[in-house]
């Protein structure tokens, strides 16, 4: 008999690409599954005139999707993990995650100007403030503008010369087929990318054993990997929109290395720790090196933004 699994994603064309990869993934794997689209509205896609750090961040672009799970009216969930907060939704469990794309920023400017030789006073697009704090402390001499909605409206805004350059994730402009558009890629050790960023997250209900049959040989063992240890640091630093902070593991045989940073919107304060650990336990080196970052003050930091908010 032919089952169905119904994916709860947002409406945005990025996340539709991903919930349509999934499913073509699912569908391959298993030719007598049927898979749906429930496509759904966020708060975060309706909220496009304030920062995401002024409006609750990250779980904005969640809320209604764990809720369609949590009902039944959908079985699985597809998120860009970048999106997630760093600890589980009770009864939703996040184990599987597909193999990362591209995890650095993108650096677009029609102009050909690069972050160091983009004049003064240009006008930077973003409302990240990783990406904000990041470009600051490198570039205080440019503006700073905030930049919301979906990946064509940005660059739409860019194009009708309201910004000079705008920061956006490599892989979404990859996955979109717009990869031409990427002037430059923003790599460590001098810009870090958000915790998770390239990595797409498969979320379903706890102990829903059918659904993880299904997923789990989606999962990417490296994946998995670099995304407990980038999401163990942020737990540790409660990560969200509203602290700038960047964390970027890499996986060398047994070996892990992380590096990390936290700084201050304004960029005048960012502070960097990295370490190294092991492939069979990685939380701790994240852990690890949020204690470090905490040692050199990053709770002080976070408290003021909390503080702010």
């Amino acid at each position: 008999m032919n089952q169905t699994l119904r994916i709860a994603t947002r409406k945005s064309a990025l996340a539709l690409w991903q919930a349509n990869h999934v499913r073509g993934l699912l569908e391959s794997t298993y030719p007598d599954l049927a898979v749906e689209l429930v496509p759904m509205v966020t708060r975060g896609d309706v909220v496009l005139d304030r920062p995401l750090s002024e409006i609750g961040g990250k779980g904005l672009f969640l809320k209604e999707l764990e809720q369609a799970l949590l009902d039944g009216r959908a079985d699985l969930a597809v998120h860009s993990m970048k999106d997630m907060p760093a600890e589980d939704t009770p009864g939703l469990v996040l184990d599987v995650a597909l193999a990362r794309a591209n995890p650095f920023d993108a650096w677009v400017c029609p102009s050909g100007y690069t972050p160091d030789n983009l004049p003064a006073g240009s006008r930077v697009g973003t409302s990240s403030l990783r990406r904000g704090c990041q470009l600051a402390a490198r570039r205080p001499d440019l503006e700073i503008a905030p930049l919301r909605g979906n990946v064509g409206t940005r660059l739409g805004k860019l194009d009708a010369g309201e910004y000079d350059a705008v920061i956006l994730a490599c892989a979404g402009l990859e996955r979109l087929a717009l990869g031409e558009r990427i002037s430059m890629e923003l790599r460590p050790p001098d810009w870090l990318p958000a915790v998770t960023q390239g990595v797409i997250g498969l979320q379903c209900r706890e102990g829903d054993d059918t659904v993880l049959q299904y997923i789990q040989p989606l999962h990417d063992r490296e994946a998995g990997i670099q995304s407990e240890t980038e999401r163990a640091l942020a737990a540790v630093l409660e990560g969200s929109c509203q602290v700038p902070l960047a964390g970027y593991c890499t996986v060398d045989g047994d070996t892990l290395a992380l590096r990390a940073m936290v700084g201050s919107p304004d960029g005048r304060q960012v502070l960097r720790a990295e370490g190294t650990g092991a492939t069979s336990d990685p939380a701790r080196l994240g852990r690890a090196v949020a204690d470090d970052l905490l040692a050199q003050g990053a709770g002080d930091i976070i408290a003021a933004l909390k503080a702010s908010a």
